[in-house]
């Protein structure tokens, strides 16, 4: 298999697990609160939601890495 394909599978993979973090995380949140209701609550992540939160940065980071670097080997 080549670094390409290899890049490409990737890239797939881990905006799938992307995607799934972020939906994980959108637990409370309505439609009024997406165009700036004024039902928002500014709380501190505890526990899991922190975790999730944390995963979710670190897994967009190697996102961002492999897709920089799929752009430079092609």
């Amino acid at each position: 298999m080549e670094l390409k394909h290899f890049l490409s599978l990737a890239q797939i993979l881990i905006s799938t697990l992307v995607i799934l973090l972020v939906l994980m995380q959108a637990k409370g949140t309505g439609f009024g609160a997406a165009l700036g209701g004024a039902d928002q609550s500014f709380r501190t992540r505890r526990g899991l939601q922190r975790s999730l939160h944390n995963l979710t940065i670190v897994i967009v980071g190697i996102f961002l890495i492999i897709s920089a670097w799929s752009v430079a080997s092609s």
